[in-house]
């Protein structure tokens, strides 16, 4: 049983499917227990079962309330793991899990904040799993910086794409026009992509003060992501493109079905965080779909990107350096250009698949279940 706050967008959630899929390849019963989300129907073809639960709430009485709930679905389904990816689902399922003698297992998959010690025993929660995996060495060495937790429980298992989907081959001429007809793209323009959610870490502002250093009019930067709510800043983004006269060269795109597509349609693609990540899977999709990458320098993308062999590092919050890059990366010729191509498809693949996640991650299950690690 895989526990998640619901079933959306993002790395936690993609994770969670792609190993539920990997459970019932292997002959497994795999349950999801969320709040549910519009991914459910993924379930349903992968042949897991989806469970309804507040699971997402961070009210205490909500909390408690699902202690008893848990209990009963692991009694009536025989669970043997109980594999949470968040934190307030977390201290449901570990009361649920101790009154139960049931395994329990924690992916922390970000450096949360410690503001206070309410907050640090709060996040704790996520290192009580027999076994803890850390979704890069970024986030186990948070783990061991500011946690009690031995070594010998931690694992560190990168998160992993679908090889398959995200590779040049796999797009097809209609869908990159399709999509570009609708982004309104100019003939001949290089494409700058920044993908990720309209919120202030994730460094738009950055990118919108680099845009306004290169002028090029033959460049157009494209902003995917949703503000969630977030409308004051998606506002102060829009103010900042209309103050620095940036309309026709920077858009924000509220979501893209189709990343593959984008990735395909893109000169460069950025990943402008200002604090680091605890993994990211935007550098290592485009790497695998042989785009140039600039990311910041720090986190989880230290571990994705070879710098000056796949990709670029900027300093945090630089726009002047980021312009740089992108100005470096544009004057590369065609011959390098596959050079940096082939090597980045290449190392995604060897170290970034899917298969090569889901494989470890079941092999942390059997490890489990062979009773060689103790609760802590």
């Amino acid at each position: 049983m895989q526990i998640i706050p619901e079933l959306g967008a993002g790395g936690a959630e993609q994770g969670c499917i792609d190993t539920a899929a990997a459970i019932v390849d292997a002959g497994a019963k795999s349950i999801i227990v969320s709040h549910g989300g519009y991914r459910i129907g993924e379930l349903e073809r992968i042949g897991a079962q989806h469970i309804n639960m507040p699971v997402h709430s961070k009210n205490p009485l909500t909390i408690l309330s699902n202690i008893a709930k848990l209990k009963t679905l692991i009694r009536k389904h025989n669970v043997d793991i109980v594999h949470v990816r968040s934190r307030a689902p977390a201290w449901s399922a570990w009361y649920a899990c101790k009154a139960t003698n049931c395994h329990f297992m924690t992916t922390c998959h970000a450096p949360y904040n410690i503001t206070n010690k309410i907050k640090r025993r709060y996040n704790s929660i996520m290192t009580k799993g027999e076994i803890v995996i850390a979704i890069s060495d970024f986030v186990a060495q948070y783990l061991r910086d500011n946690y009690e937790i031995d070594q010998s429980r931690i694992r560190t298992i990168h998160r992993g794409i679908p090889i398959e989907r995200f590779h040049p081959s796999a797009v097809s001429p209609e869908r990159m026009i399709d999509l570009a007809d609708k982004w309104r793209i100019p003939d001949g323009s290089y494409v700058i992509l920044l993908p990720g959610r309209i919120t202030r870490w994730k460094g738009h502002h950055v990118m919108i003060d680099a845009m306004a250093k290169i002028e090029r009019d033959d460049i157009l930067c494209v902003m995917i992501g949703s503000d969630q709510g977030r409308r004051d800043y998606r506002k102060e983004l829009e103010n900042a493109i209309n103050e620095k006269n940036l309309g026709a060269r920077v858009r924000i795109v509220d979501q893209c079905t189709d990343m593959p597509a984008a990735y395909m349609l893109s000169t460069i693609v950025v990943s402008a965080s200002i604090e680091p990540e605890g993994f990211g899977r935007v550098p290592v999709e485009a790497q695998s779909m042989g785009k140039p990458v600039i990311a910041t320098d720090h986190g989880g993308a230290k571990e994705t990107i070879i710098g000056g062999m796949t990709g670029w590092f900027t300093p945090p919050s630089d726009s002047d350096a980021l312009a740089k890059a992108i100005k470096e990366v544009l004057s590369i010729g065609p011959t390098q250009h596959a050079i940096l191509a082939a090597r980045s498809m290449g190392h995604v693949a060897k170290h970034f698949s899917k298969h090569t996640m889901t494989e470890k991650i079941l092999d942390v299950y059997a490890e489990i279940l062979r009773g060689k690690q103790d609760c802590k």
